[in-house]
């Protein structure tokens, strides 16, 4: 149940992208507002993408975050949460990232999913998702809270577009019924040395379950993934800490790589 009225979430809303748009931390918001809930959070979160829209900006898709089960548990959540992607949050492939329009940025291995037709909950599984979907491909997103020290609760993350702040897509595309997506591996390099490793599995046990349980999700809201959503499914490996001058690289199993620098 909401326990704020629409000035709290607009204002809070506000306070947010402005830290998000000058690169500035600010303290978690439940400092202030203790009784804030999931669901004050995600009207934030929705009051912010709506901010975005009337000023031009696109939304090209959603993201998925807290998608291992060790986070969940660690976070003490149910579930995994989401976030949206707007337009300029993409860079391309080996693109120069600027880090002064970023605090305190990190980067997780993560699969991206295209869809060719819509998906809606609930009920939505990964038959669905998968039938639904034009390809994967790797991505690399660079996750930046706008929470100082990067800490946070989970109502004070979701409302902060669950850290969203850039992606970079790339390598090669592949079709999502012609590659078992819970044993594809992962090898994320920073500076040419691997610092993180691990394997799609480790999204839920299937990285279109995560897609199909965002589906579910939204349907909560009234809400569905339109086709042509670009979806990061949620981070495979544990986040990196980059900042500038560093190299990344990720390497995908049967996908290629993505390569990105900061600058």
């Amino acid at each position: 149940m909401s326990t704020l009225n629409t000035d709290q979430i607009e204002s809070l809303s506000e306070h947010l992208e402005s830290a998000e748009l000058h690169a500035r931390a600010v303290h978690k918001i439940t400092d202030d507002y203790l009784d804030m809930d999931f669901e004050d959070a995600y009207a934030i979160q929705w009051a912010t993408r709506r901010r975005k829209e009337s000023r031009g900006s696109r939304i090209v898709g959603l993201k998925m975050g807290l998608t291992s089960r060790a986070k969940m548990k660690q976070m003490g959540v149910e579930e995994p949460i989401y976030g949206f992607l707007a337009d300029y949050f993409q860079e391309a492939e080996g693109a120069e990232i600027d880090t002064s329009k970023l605090i305190h940025p990190k980067v997780e291995a993560e699969i991206a999913f295209m869809t060719r037709a819509p998906l809606r909950g609930p009920g939505c599984h990964v038959g669905q998702v998968l039938a639904a979907t034009e390809f994967v491909m790797p991505a690399v997103e660079i996750i930046d809270s706008r929470y100082e020290n990067f800490r946070f609760d989970l109502p004070s993350v979701i409302a902060d577009n669950a850290s969203s702040s850039r992606f970079v897509t790339g390598g090669a595309i592949a079709g999502a019924r012609e590659m078992d997506l819970r044993t594809v591996g992962v090898v994320l390099e920073k500076n040419g040395e691997p610092v993180e490793v691990g394997a799609g599995a480790a999204v839920l046990n299937h990285p279109a379950s995560s897609i199909a349980l965002l589906a579910n999700m939204l349907a909560a809201r009234g809400e569905e993934l339109p086709a042509g959503s670009l979806i990061l499914s949620g981070g495979i490996t544990a986040a990196a800490s980059v900042s500038a001058g560093d190299s990344v690289t990720l390497r995908a199993q049967g996908m290629g790589s993505v390569s990105l620098r900061f600058e």
